[in-house]
Protein backbone atom coordinates (compact mmCIF):
# COMPACT_ATOMS: atom_id res chain seq x y z
CA UNK A 1 0.00 0.00 0.00
CA UNK A 2 1.55 3.29 -0.68
CA UNK A 3 2.69 5.96 1.58
CA UNK A 4 -0.34 8.31 0.19
CA UNK A 5 -2.68 5.80 1.47
CA UNK A 6 -1.06 6.23 5.04
CA UNK A 7 -1.42 9.86 5.13
CA UNK A 8 -4.74 10.40 4.00
CA UNK A 9 -6.11 7.96 6.39
CA UNK A 10 -3.75 10.65 9.26
CA UNK A 11 -5.29 13.03 7.36
CA UNK A 12 -8.84 11.83 7.63
CA UNK A 13 -8.32 11.16 11.74
CA UNK A 14 -8.97 14.82 12.35
CA UNK A 15 -12.10 14.73 10.75
CA UNK A 16 -13.80 11.63 12.44
CA UNK A 17 -12.73 8.27 13.06
CA UNK A 18 -15.84 7.00 10.91
CA UNK A 19 -13.99 9.14 8.14
CA UNK A 20 -11.07 6.74 8.45
CA UNK A 21 -13.20 3.78 8.31
CA UNK A 22 -14.94 5.08 5.08
CA UNK A 23 -11.66 5.42 3.68
CA UNK A 24 -10.10 2.28 4.52
CA UNK A 25 -13.35 0.22 3.00
CA UNK A 26 -12.98 2.19 0.25
CA UNK A 27 -9.09 2.26 -0.65
CA UNK A 28 -9.64 -2.24 0.21
CA UNK A 29 -12.13 -2.19 -2.05
CA UNK A 30 -10.71 -0.43 -4.81
CA UNK A 31 -7.50 -2.94 -4.36
CA UNK A 32 -9.43 -5.88 -4.24
CA UNK A 33 -7.87 -6.48 -0.92
CA UNK A 34 -11.17 -8.61 0.05
CA UNK A 35 -9.56 -10.32 2.87
CA UNK A 36 -8.68 -7.34 4.45
CA UNK A 37 -11.96 -5.27 3.37
CA UNK A 38 -13.91 -8.23 5.86
CA UNK A 39 -11.90 -6.66 8.56
CA UNK A 40 -12.25 -3.27 8.04
CA UNK A 41 -16.13 -3.51 7.44
CA UNK A 42 -15.93 -5.16 11.15
CA UNK A 43 -14.21 -2.57 12.27
CA UNK A 44 -17.06 -0.12 11.41
CA UNK A 45 -19.42 -1.64 12.85
CA UNK A 46 -17.34 -2.24 16.63
CA UNK A 47 -16.59 1.57 16.07
CA UNK A 48 -20.44 2.03 15.88
CA UNK A 49 -20.74 -0.83 19.26
CA UNK A 50 -18.09 1.45 21.02
CA UNK A 51 -15.60 -1.14 21.49
CA UNK A 52 -12.15 -1.67 20.68
CA UNK A 53 -11.26 -1.74 16.64
CA UNK A 54 -8.53 -4.23 16.87
CA UNK A 55 -9.00 -7.59 16.27
CA UNK A 56 -11.69 -6.87 14.04
CA UNK A 57 -13.17 -10.31 13.90
CA UNK A 58 -13.10 -10.93 17.42
CA UNK A 59 -16.43 -11.50 19.59
CA UNK A 60 -14.28 -11.75 22.59
CA UNK A 61 -14.48 -7.56 23.50
CA UNK A 62 -17.97 -7.13 22.22
CA UNK A 63 -20.38 -6.84 25.04
CA UNK A 64 -23.04 -9.77 25.86
CA UNK A 65 -25.98 -7.45 24.96
CA UNK A 66 -24.56 -6.38 21.24
CA UNK A 67 -23.54 -9.81 20.29
CA UNK A 68 -26.35 -10.84 18.28
CA UNK A 69 -25.71 -7.59 16.72
CA UNK A 70 -22.56 -8.15 16.21
CA UNK A 71 -22.85 -11.36 14.75
CA UNK A 72 -25.52 -10.02 11.68
CA UNK A 73 -22.65 -7.64 10.69
CA UNK A 74 -20.63 -10.22 10.48
CA UNK A 75 -23.00 -12.35 8.22
CA UNK A 76 -23.58 -9.36 6.29
CA UNK A 77 -19.75 -8.42 5.64
CA UNK A 78 -19.11 -12.44 4.82
CA UNK A 79 -22.03 -12.47 2.60
CA UNK A 80 -20.49 -9.20 0.71
CA UNK A 81 -17.07 -10.24 0.50
CA UNK A 82 -17.87 -13.48 -0.46
CA UNK A 83 -19.75 -11.85 -3.50
CA UNK A 84 -17.04 -9.79 -4.20
CA UNK A 85 -14.63 -12.81 -4.29
CA UNK A 86 -17.39 -14.87 -6.75
CA UNK A 87 -17.44 -11.98 -8.88
CA UNK A 88 -13.94 -12.47 -9.11
CA UNK A 89 -14.11 -15.89 -10.03
CA UNK A 90 -11.93 -16.72 -6.76
CA UNK A 91 -14.38 -19.83 -5.94
CA UNK A 92 -12.06 -20.82 -3.11
CA UNK A 93 -12.14 -17.91 -1.32
CA UNK A 94 -15.84 -17.43 -1.68
CA UNK A 95 -15.95 -20.31 -0.28
CA UNK A 96 -14.19 -19.23 2.87
CA UNK A 97 -16.46 -16.92 3.75
CA UNK A 98 -20.25 -18.73 2.46
CA UNK A 99 -19.15 -21.63 4.24
CA UNK A 100 -18.34 -19.94 7.73
CA UNK A 101 -21.64 -18.60 7.51
CA UNK A 102 -23.21 -22.16 6.36
CA UNK A 103 -24.25 -20.26 3.09
CA UNK A 104 -23.27 -22.79 0.26
CA UNK A 105 -25.82 -22.21 -2.65
CA UNK A 106 -24.45 -18.72 -3.68
CA UNK A 107 -21.00 -20.84 -4.16
CA UNK A 108 -22.66 -24.37 -5.64
CA UNK A 109 -24.61 -21.92 -7.96
CA UNK A 110 -21.59 -20.42 -9.48
CA UNK A 111 -19.98 -23.44 -9.72
CA UNK A 112 -22.56 -25.19 -11.67
CA UNK A 113 -22.34 -22.63 -14.37
CA UNK A 114 -18.89 -24.01 -15.31
CA UNK A 115 -18.13 -25.82 -18.32
CA UNK A 116 -15.20 -28.22 -17.45
CA UNK A 117 -14.05 -27.92 -20.99
CA UNK A 118 -12.98 -24.27 -20.62
CA UNK A 119 -11.15 -24.30 -17.18
CA UNK A 120 -7.52 -23.33 -17.57
CA UNK A 121 -5.26 -25.52 -16.28
CA UNK A 122 -3.70 -23.79 -13.55
CA UNK A 123 -6.92 -23.58 -11.80
CA UNK A 124 -7.94 -27.53 -12.07
CA UNK A 125 -6.42 -28.49 -8.76
CA UNK A 126 -7.82 -24.95 -7.26
CA UNK A 127 -11.56 -26.08 -8.53
CA UNK A 128 -11.43 -29.68 -7.78
CA UNK A 129 -10.06 -29.19 -3.90
CA UNK A 130 -12.74 -26.55 -3.13
CA UNK A 131 -15.57 -28.80 -5.43
CA UNK A 132 -14.66 -32.30 -4.46
CA UNK A 133 -12.60 -32.11 -1.31
CA UNK A 134 -14.14 -29.34 0.69
CA UNK A 135 -17.52 -30.00 -0.62
CA UNK A 136 -19.17 -26.91 -2.85
CA UNK A 137 -20.15 -28.94 -5.41
CA UNK A 138 -18.93 -32.37 -5.68
CA UNK A 139 -20.89 -32.96 -8.95
CA UNK A 140 -18.86 -29.82 -10.81
CA UNK A 141 -15.85 -30.98 -9.52
CA UNK A 142 -16.06 -35.09 -10.50
CA UNK A 143 -17.20 -33.40 -13.72
CA UNK A 144 -13.93 -31.23 -14.26
CA UNK A 145 -11.55 -33.77 -13.00
CA UNK A 146 -13.60 -36.29 -15.66
CA UNK A 147 -12.47 -33.98 -17.90
CA UNK A 148 -8.99 -33.16 -17.09
CA UNK A 149 -7.56 -36.20 -15.52
CA UNK A 150 -9.48 -38.50 -17.15
CA UNK A 151 -11.77 -41.55 -15.30
CA UNK A 152 -9.18 -43.58 -13.53
CA UNK A 153 -8.46 -41.32 -11.38
CA UNK A 154 -11.98 -40.19 -11.38
CA UNK A 155 -13.00 -43.69 -9.85
CA UNK A 156 -10.43 -43.68 -7.36
CA UNK A 157 -11.05 -40.03 -6.20
CA UNK A 158 -14.97 -41.20 -6.33
CA UNK A 159 -14.10 -44.64 -4.38
CA UNK A 160 -12.10 -42.97 -1.21
CA UNK A 161 -14.54 -39.99 -1.39
CA UNK A 162 -18.41 -42.03 -1.56
CA UNK A 163 -19.26 -42.38 2.17
CA UNK A 164 -18.27 -38.26 2.48
CA UNK A 165 -20.72 -37.71 -0.19
CA UNK A 166 -24.24 -36.99 0.14
CA UNK A 167 -26.84 -39.74 -1.54
CA UNK A 168 -27.71 -37.30 -4.37
CA UNK A 169 -24.09 -36.12 -4.84
CA UNK A 170 -23.47 -39.90 -5.07
CA UNK A 171 -25.75 -40.31 -7.58
CA UNK A 172 -25.06 -37.61 -10.12
CA UNK A 173 -21.00 -38.55 -10.19
CA UNK A 174 -22.25 -42.08 -10.55
CA UNK A 175 -24.56 -40.69 -13.31
CA UNK A 176 -21.03 -38.86 -15.01
CA UNK A 177 -19.25 -42.37 -14.89
CA UNK A 178 -21.73 -44.32 -16.61
CA UNK A 179 -22.12 -41.50 -19.48
CA UNK A 180 -18.63 -41.81 -19.92
CA UNK A 181 -17.57 -44.94 -20.02
CA UNK A 182 -20.52 -45.74 -21.90
CA UNK A 183 -19.49 -43.27 -25.20
CA UNK A 184 -15.92 -44.22 -25.20
CA UNK A 185 -16.58 -47.85 -25.25
CA UNK A 186 -19.14 -47.29 -27.81
CA UNK A 187 -16.39 -44.91 -29.76
CA UNK A 188 -14.32 -47.99 -29.23
CA UNK A 189 -16.66 -50.85 -30.82
CA UNK A 190 -17.82 -48.11 -33.46
CA UNK A 191 -14.10 -48.32 -35.01
CA UNK A 192 -13.52 -51.68 -34.90
CA UNK A 193 -16.64 -52.36 -36.32
CA UNK A 194 -15.87 -49.71 -39.10
CA UNK A 195 -12.49 -51.41 -39.92
CA UNK A 196 -14.04 -54.89 -39.89
CA UNK A 197 -17.81 -53.70 -41.31
CA UNK A 198 -16.94 -50.40 -43.58
CA UNK A 199 -20.51 -50.78 -44.82
CA UNK A 200 -22.13 -51.29 -41.50
CA UNK A 201 -25.06 -48.57 -40.62
CA UNK A 202 -23.94 -46.31 -37.91
CA UNK A 203 -25.05 -46.66 -34.14
CA UNK A 204 -24.22 -45.78 -31.18
CA UNK A 205 -26.30 -48.01 -29.44
CA UNK A 206 -23.98 -50.34 -27.42
CA UNK A 207 -25.94 -53.44 -27.70
CA UNK A 208 -26.52 -52.62 -31.49
CA UNK A 209 -23.08 -52.60 -32.17
CA UNK A 210 -22.61 -56.14 -30.45
CA UNK A 211 -25.29 -57.96 -31.36
CA UNK A 212 -24.17 -60.80 -34.53
CA UNK A 213 -20.68 -59.89 -33.99
CA UNK A 214 -19.12 -62.16 -31.68
CA UNK A 215 -15.65 -62.27 -33.52
CA UNK A 216 -15.44 -58.78 -31.03
CA UNK A 217 -14.82 -61.16 -28.51
CA UNK A 218 -12.03 -63.86 -30.15
CA UNK A 219 -8.89 -64.34 -28.18
CA UNK A 220 -9.67 -62.75 -25.12
CA UNK A 221 -10.20 -59.12 -26.81
CA UNK A 222 -11.73 -56.31 -24.77
CA UNK A 223 -12.30 -52.67 -26.06
CA UNK A 224 -12.18 -50.84 -22.37
CA UNK A 225 -10.39 -50.73 -18.99
CA UNK A 226 -12.02 -53.88 -17.74
CA UNK A 227 -10.94 -52.60 -14.26
CA UNK A 228 -13.28 -49.22 -14.89
CA UNK A 229 -16.09 -51.29 -16.26
CA UNK A 230 -16.57 -53.43 -13.41
CA UNK A 231 -16.34 -50.18 -11.36
CA UNK A 232 -18.88 -48.13 -13.10
CA UNK A 233 -21.45 -51.53 -12.69
CA UNK A 234 -20.80 -51.46 -9.12
CA UNK A 235 -21.22 -47.37 -8.84
CA UNK A 236 -24.63 -48.32 -10.91
CA UNK A 237 -26.13 -49.27 -7.63
CA UNK A 238 -26.48 -46.53 -5.95
CA UNK A 239 -29.12 -44.75 -9.31
CA UNK A 240 -32.30 -44.39 -8.07
CA UNK A 241 -34.92 -47.01 -9.81
CA UNK A 242 -36.14 -44.85 -12.26
CA UNK A 243 -32.76 -43.38 -13.69
CA UNK A 244 -33.10 -43.67 -17.64
CA UNK A 245 -29.19 -44.41 -16.86
CA UNK A 246 -29.95 -47.93 -16.00
CA UNK A 247 -30.80 -48.75 -19.47
CA UNK A 248 -27.27 -48.01 -20.44
CA UNK A 249 -25.72 -49.82 -17.31
CA UNK A 250 -27.71 -53.06 -18.41
CA UNK A 251 -25.96 -52.23 -21.82
CA UNK A 252 -22.63 -52.45 -20.07
CA UNK A 253 -23.47 -55.75 -18.32
CA UNK A 254 -24.22 -57.21 -21.45
CA UNK A 255 -20.98 -56.42 -23.20
CA UNK A 256 -19.45 -57.36 -19.82
CA UNK A 257 -20.52 -61.16 -19.89
CA UNK A 258 -19.57 -61.89 -23.11
CA UNK A 259 -15.74 -61.09 -22.30
CA UNK A 260 -13.66 -63.77 -21.53
CA UNK A 261 -13.40 -65.25 -17.88
CA UNK A 262 -10.45 -63.70 -16.77
CA UNK A 263 -11.54 -60.27 -17.85
CA UNK A 264 -14.77 -60.95 -15.65
CA UNK A 265 -13.46 -60.20 -12.19
CA UNK A 266 -15.63 -61.42 -9.46
CA UNK A 267 -17.25 -59.20 -6.78
CA UNK A 268 -18.39 -59.09 -3.26
CA UNK A 269 -20.99 -61.38 -2.14
CA UNK A 270 -23.49 -61.30 -3.72
CA UNK A 271 -22.17 -60.17 -7.14
CA UNK A 272 -19.89 -62.77 -7.68
CA UNK A 273 -20.89 -63.83 -11.02
CA UNK A 274 -20.41 -60.13 -11.19
CA UNK A 275 -21.82 -58.63 -14.59
CA UNK A 276 -24.96 -61.34 -14.70
CA UNK A 277 -25.86 -60.83 -10.73
CA UNK A 278 -25.85 -57.15 -11.92
CA UNK A 279 -27.82 -57.57 -14.75
CA UNK A 280 -30.58 -59.30 -12.68
CA UNK A 281 -30.78 -56.45 -10.26
CA UNK A 282 -30.50 -53.84 -12.85
CA UNK A 283 -33.32 -55.54 -14.56
CA UNK A 284 -35.67 -55.90 -11.36
CA UNK A 285 -35.37 -52.33 -11.36
CA UNK A 286 -36.63 -51.57 -14.77
CA UNK A 287 -37.67 -54.44 -16.29
CA UNK A 288 -41.54 -56.08 -16.35
CA UNK A 289 -43.12 -58.07 -13.46
CA UNK A 290 -41.12 -61.53 -14.78
CA UNK A 291 -38.43 -59.13 -14.29
CA UNK A 292 -38.66 -58.96 -11.34
CA UNK A 293 -39.50 -61.85 -10.23
CA UNK A 294 -36.42 -63.35 -11.96
CA UNK A 295 -34.18 -60.84 -10.06
CA UNK A 296 -35.61 -61.20 -6.78
CA UNK A 297 -35.43 -65.01 -7.19
CA UNK A 298 -32.16 -65.30 -8.37
CA UNK A 299 -30.42 -63.67 -4.78
CA UNK A 300 -33.33 -65.13 -2.55
CA UNK A 301 -31.46 -68.61 -3.99
CA UNK A 302 -28.51 -67.22 -3.31
CA UNK A 303 -29.55 -66.84 0.27
CA UNK A 304 -30.76 -70.02 1.18
CA UNK A 305 -28.13 -71.63 -0.47
CA UNK A 306 -25.06 -69.47 1.38
CA UNK A 307 -23.88 -71.60 4.32
CA UNK A 308 -21.70 -68.46 5.37
CA UNK A 309 -23.52 -66.57 8.35
CA UNK A 310 -21.80 -63.64 7.38
CA UNK A 311 -22.44 -63.60 3.59
CA UNK A 312 -26.14 -64.35 4.61
CA UNK A 313 -25.65 -60.75 6.26
CA UNK A 314 -24.07 -59.32 3.05
CA UNK A 315 -26.57 -60.96 0.64
CA UNK A 316 -29.82 -60.07 2.80
CA UNK A 317 -28.66 -56.30 2.90
CA UNK A 318 -28.19 -56.66 -1.34
CA UNK A 319 -31.52 -58.34 -1.27
CA UNK A 320 -33.50 -56.35 0.90
CA UNK A 321 -32.40 -53.30 -1.11
CA UNK A 322 -33.37 -54.30 -4.09
CA UNK A 323 -36.97 -55.32 -2.38
CA UNK A 324 -37.11 -51.88 -0.61
CA UNK A 325 -37.19 -50.66 -4.40
CA UNK A 326 -39.47 -52.46 -6.12
CA UNK A 327 -42.34 -52.49 -3.60
CA UNK A 328 -42.11 -55.59 -1.27
CA UNK A 329 -42.01 -53.78 1.62
CA UNK A 330 -42.88 -56.61 4.02
CA UNK A 331 -40.38 -59.61 2.53
CA UNK A 332 -37.77 -56.85 3.02
CA UNK A 333 -38.68 -56.20 6.59
CA UNK A 334 -39.27 -60.05 7.41
CA UNK A 335 -35.64 -60.68 6.25
CA UNK A 336 -34.45 -57.84 8.01
CA UNK A 337 -35.75 -58.71 11.37
CA UNK A 338 -33.76 -62.11 11.04
CA UNK A 339 -30.58 -60.74 9.58
CA UNK A 340 -29.99 -57.76 9.91
CA UNK A 341 -31.75 -56.31 12.81
CA UNK A 342 -28.87 -55.25 15.19
CA UNK A 343 -27.18 -52.63 12.61
CA UNK A 344 -27.38 -49.11 13.21
CA UNK A 345 -24.65 -47.59 10.74
CA UNK A 346 -26.20 -44.58 9.21
CA UNK A 347 -23.78 -44.85 6.04
CA UNK A 348 -24.60 -48.33 4.88
CA UNK A 349 -27.71 -49.83 6.97
CA UNK A 350 -30.13 -48.88 9.78
CA UNK A 351 -32.50 -51.41 11.12
CA UNK A 352 -34.77 -48.51 12.43
CA UNK A 353 -34.81 -46.52 9.65
CA UNK A 354 -35.91 -49.21 7.50
CA UNK A 355 -38.67 -49.95 10.06
CA UNK A 356 -39.20 -46.10 9.61
CA UNK A 357 -39.27 -46.07 6.08
CA UNK A 358 -41.74 -49.03 5.57
CA UNK A 359 -44.16 -48.37 8.21
CA UNK A 360 -43.22 -51.22 10.32
CA UNK A 361 -43.07 -49.68 14.12
CA UNK A 362 -44.65 -52.79 14.91
CA UNK A 363 -41.24 -55.16 14.33
CA UNK A 364 -39.01 -52.46 15.29
CA UNK A 365 -41.22 -53.05 19.18
CA UNK A 366 -40.87 -56.45 18.54
CA UNK A 367 -36.90 -56.30 18.07
CA UNK A 368 -36.49 -54.02 20.79
CA UNK A 369 -38.31 -56.19 23.33
CA UNK A 370 -36.34 -59.28 22.06
CA UNK A 371 -32.66 -57.24 22.60
CA UNK A 372 -33.89 -55.64 25.99
CA UNK A 373 -33.14 -52.24 24.26
CA UNK A 374 -35.64 -49.62 26.58
CA UNK A 375 -34.75 -46.61 24.58
CA UNK A 376 -35.56 -47.77 21.14
CA UNK A 377 -38.96 -49.53 22.28
CA UNK A 378 -39.94 -46.09 24.04
CA UNK A 379 -39.41 -44.41 21.02
CA UNK A 380 -41.07 -46.83 18.75
CA UNK A 381 -44.16 -47.12 20.77
CA UNK A 382 -44.53 -43.56 21.31
CA UNK A 383 -43.76 -42.71 17.88
CA UNK A 384 -46.42 -45.53 16.89
CA UNK A 385 -49.22 -43.96 18.80
CA UNK A 386 -48.72 -40.29 17.63
CA UNK A 387 -48.91 -42.26 14.16
CA UNK A 388 -51.94 -43.97 14.95
CA UNK A 389 -53.63 -40.34 16.53
CA UNK A 390 -52.66 -38.54 13.15
CA UNK A 391 -54.83 -41.30 11.39
CA UNK A 392 -57.49 -41.23 13.40
CA UNK A 393 -58.14 -37.35 12.97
Amino acid sequence: MSADAFAALEELQQQSPKAVLDRLVETLTTQKNYHRLFDALLMQKKLALGTSLLQPTSFDNVAEGQKKEFEEAYIDAARQVGNLFLADKKYSDAWLYFQTIQEPEPVAEALKKINPRTVHEDKVEELIQVCVYEGANPEKGFEIMLQVNGICNTITVFDQMNAQLKPEERQQVACLLVDQLYADLVQSLQYQVQQKVPMAPPTDNLRELMAGRDWMFESGSYHIDVSHLNSVVRFARLLPDDDPHLSKVIELCEYGSRLDSQFQYPGETPFEDFYPAHMHFFKALVGDENDQKMGVAYFESKLDQEPDEDDKQMIAYALIDLLTRVGQDDRAIELAEKYLSQFEDPNTFSFTDLCLKTDHLDVLLRVARGKGDLVTFAGALLDAQAQSQTQES
